[in-house]
């Protein structure tokens, strides 16, 4: 087992998670750099309602071939982690990417802009409570219900997609 002060290690399918307090977030990532583990390989969002978000980074010890999760809690209300990216210059793409999927914000971040979607986009995609209008304007192009084949029983009442409010796509 690794050796991480005020963490609470748990391991599953041989790989270490440490889960740590958001105002511990950048000294645990400093000590598991410390302690060997010098590849940065991702850092995320996990949406996780209704309380927040989970943020989740993954570092790697190429000498030993050690991975480990260090994951944290942020509000929904207030979504805020110092940034990682005095620690690992690698951090720096995936935090703006959580940025702008998830609306974490990363204090101290030194460019904390959209990364991939169009100017003016409203929103964060990968939250849970994010209506894809898509999804409401278009068919999906899937599979017939039961019924519009021509075979079978008749069609069952058409349903929205979960997250899309009732009175959407009704003037379409």
């Amino acid at each position: 087992m690794i050796d991480f002060p005020g963490a609470v290690l748990s391991e599953s399918f041989g790989e270490t998670t440490a889960d740590v307090e958001p105002a511990d977030w950048a000294d645990a990532l400093r000590h598991a750099r410390d302690q060997g583990f010098t590849f940065f390989d991702w850092l995320t969002g996990v949406d996780d309602p209704p309380d927040g978000f989970s943020v989740v980074a993954h570092v790697f010890d190429p000498e030993s071939f050690t991975h480990l999760l260090i994951r944290t809690r942020v509000p929904r209300a207030d979504p805020r982690l110092p940034s990682a990216t005095g620690v690992y210059r690698g951090a720096n793409w995936h935090e703006r990417e959580t940025y702008e999927m998830f609306g974490v914000i990363f204090e101290g971040h030194p460019d904390l802009k959209p990364l991939l979607l169009p100017d003016g986009f409203e929103g964060h995609p990968l939250r849970k409570d994010f209506v894809l209008a898509a999804r409401v304007a278009k068919v999906w192009p899937g599979a017939k219900e039961p019924g519009e084949s021509g075979h079978g029983a008749p069609s069952r009442r058409k349903m929205a997609p979960p997250g899309v409010p009732a009175d959407w796509g009704k003037d379409a």
